[in-house]
């Protein structure tokens, strides 16, 4: 919008102003009560007036800003203008709008803003009408978000009686459904401040409270008055998230050193984990399963061999090792074998329990994500829920599945338990209420289908049937996504919000054995899988495009892959061939620690321990590679 002639000569000159100075050498003003970002401040809204000539405008041919651009010259500048006076470099600012004739936004925005910041709430009204705001634009709605913050700043303030009035007198008129009324006049009856703001999930009236409340008044007023907030970062963030989007191998984390206005946003494959710079040799048979622990310095391999291997402390079974799980603090390890399962402290090497409550094989382990306790599936149709003493808490009873796989969402809504069908005509009709485990199994079909076993109250069940042989499930770590190895040959991307398939991701080999799967990189933005061709095989987790097959590993199938949690630059594979690799960048990872500096670190460290405790023999023969051990008895 142009600035008109006249509001020249009636603006003063600004104090700091020097005609003859370059922009950078602009001194801004100083900030309004502290505030500047989206031309909140009060010397910054449209009151900061520009500058009386030199400054002359310029009158430039045509409305985009380049001859062949769509983009148009008004917009542009009004968006310069909002940006630099976020930044706080206000006179420039003023200087751009007297130099195009255009300004930010008009005094009638200005004064409205200004009404909301301070709390004035009948002018606020006012000039909201004055933006011509009409019913259909919602101007109920808008008149409501209003009142409410006028009523809950009465309440914060003590004035019930006040708030009262206003509940009953512009609240409920404008709002038809009185449930929705409940919650706000509930709040009457709060004892203080402190429960007033948790219970209305509102900091208060001198806080952010007010800001957020501008903010959402803004999808009531046309975007051309009132521009939303910090719309040219916003802009650049969708150019950031596009490129990135395009970059298949993008596996950097979100910082200036790995963005730049100046390019367009693309990652060196150079950077990304497809060589072996370590080969971990200690098992003498087939390594069925691995874990990295949360902080990313430990790897636990479960082998065939019966042992389970936590580089560097060594513990073992009666039985080929099938599944693992850390605890939350890492002091826990879990493993399962047969029908049993062991919890061990991971510092000691001893075992802390052994637990045998399943009838059959104990095929998955997995922590809640409080850290309360642990759930495990067998194939006897039976999910446990556990403390994290070892002790049982509850049971989801039987299950139409021989379950293979199970997980936990990381918001802890939902289970999901893959597995075969029972193929029992004696299943007991399934007990408890309508909630549901997320389940996939074997029953030929891909519509969701009701399943009630008894369950937690804090997990919702939603039960997927699918046709083919489930293996595996990892959940990503926005709870959306749950990766399914699915046999033969594929792995499955299912919506949970949705309960539909999102993506199929082909090439790998599984066909007899059981392949589990992971998500990887700094995003979660790859599906990395092993394969029964003794390979590696990497997908861009949203287009689905097959990037890499990593060889290396000997005959047999490569059984699981886990990428480390703390270092987006390093993976590992496990395979029959007895061995397990990690794979990173050529010449090590560009953050976190590459397995030579943990191997050697982590040797370091138990000799220290060793020498503290007085034993000093406690460096390892090889650095990857413990030396204490604890038998199964």
């Amino acid at each position: 919008m142009r600035l008109p002639e006249s509001e020249y000569d009636s603006n003063p000159t600004s104090p700091d102003f020097h005609p003859q100075a370059s922009s950078s050498s602009l001194s801004p003003s100083p900030k309004a009560n502290g505030h500047v970002a989206n031309g909140y401040g009060n010397a910054i809204n449209g009151s900061s007036k520009p500058p009386r000539s030199p400054v002359a405008r310029v009158e430039l041919p045509g409305a985009a800003i380049y001859d062949d651009s769509y983009i148009d010259r008004e917009e542009y500048i009004r968006l310069v203008i909002q940006s630099l006076r976020d930044i706080g470099y206000i006179e420039s600012a003023a200087t751009l709008e007297a130099e195009s004739g255009y300004v930010m936004e008009t005094s009638r925005v200005a004064e409205f803003r200004r009404c909301i910041l301070e709390g004035t709430w009948n002018e606020a009204e006012h000039a909201l009408e004055r933006l011509g705001v009409a019913e259909d634009d919602g101007l109920w709605e808008a008149r409501f978000l209003i009142s409410q913050q006028k009523y809950l700043e009465y309440l914060e303030a003590g004035k019930t009686a006040l708030a009262l009035h206003v509940l009953r007198n512009e609240l409920a008129p404008l709002h038809t459904d009185p449930e929705q009324l409940h919650p706000l006049s509930s709040l009457i009856m709060c004892t203080d401040v402190a429960d007033l703001r948790q219970k209305a999930g509102w900091d208060g009236a001198h806080f952010s409270s007010r800001r957020r409340l501008l903010v959402n008044l803004q999808s009531y007023i046309p975007s051309s008055l009132m521009i939303p907030p910090r719309r040219f970062v916003t802009l650049l963030d969708q150019a950031r998230l596009h490129q990135i989007s395009q970059c298949i191998y993008h596996n950097a984390p979100l910082t200036s050193r790995h963005f730049s206005l100046y390019a367009d946003h693309t990652c060196d494959t150079d950077l990304f984990p497809r060589i072996t710079t370590t080969i971990l040799q200690v098992h003498s048979d087939e390594v069925w399963s691995l874990e990295w622990s949360h902080n990313g310095k430990f790897l636990a391999t479960a082998s065939k061999d019966k042992s389970v291997i936590i580089w560097s402390v060594g513990v073992y079974h009666p039985f080929a090792v099938g599944c693992l799980a850390w605890s939350l603090d890492d002091t826990i390890l879990l493993s399962s074998s047969e029908q049993y399962i062991k919890m061990w402290n991971t510092e000691s090497g001893i075992c802390i329990r052994t637990i045998e409550a399943h009838t059959e094989t104990v095929s998955a382990l997995a922590w809640v994500p409080d850290g309360s306790g642990f759930i495990s599936g067998s194939q006897d149709r039976k999910i446990n829920l556990w403390g994290s003493d070892g002790k049982q808490r509850d049971s989801w009873g039987i299950t139409a599945i021989r379950i293979t796989d199970l997980a936990v969402t990381p918001d802890f809504t939902r289970l999901v338990a893959v597995g075969e069908s029972a193929k029992d005509p004696t299943l007991p009709t399934p007990r408890g209420d309508s909630n549901t485990a997320s389940t996939a199994s074997r029953n030929g079909n891909n519509n969701p289908t009701p399943s009630a076993p008894r369950t937690p109250e804090h997990l919702m069940i939603l039960s997927v049937s699918l046709g083919g042989q489930l293996t595996s499930v990892k959940i990503s770590s926005d709870s959306q996504y749950a990766l399914v190895n699915h046999a033969p040959d594929e792995i499955h991307l299912w919506d949970l919000f949705t309960g539909r398939l999102a993506r199929k991701y082909t090439g790998q080999r599984q066909g007899r054995h059981i392949i589990r799967s992971c998500f990887g990189g700094v995003d979660g933005n790859f599906v990395v899988s092993g394969s029964e061709d003794g390979n590696v095989y990497v997908w861009h987790r949203d287009r689905a495009i097959l990037l890499d097959v990593l060889t290396g590993h000997g005959s047999g199938s490569v059984n699981s892959v886990a990428w480390n949690p703390m270092n987006s630059q390093m993976f590992a594979s496990c395979s029959d061939d007895f061995t397990i690799r990690l794979w990173e960048p050529l010449g090590g990872g560009a953050d976190g620690e590459s397995s030579s500096r943990l191997a050697h670190r982590m040797a370091d460290d138990r000799e220290h321990e060793s020498e503290a405790s007085g034993k000093g023999k406690g460096k390892s023969r090889e650095p990857w590679v413990g030396e204490a051990s604890c038998e199964h008895e």
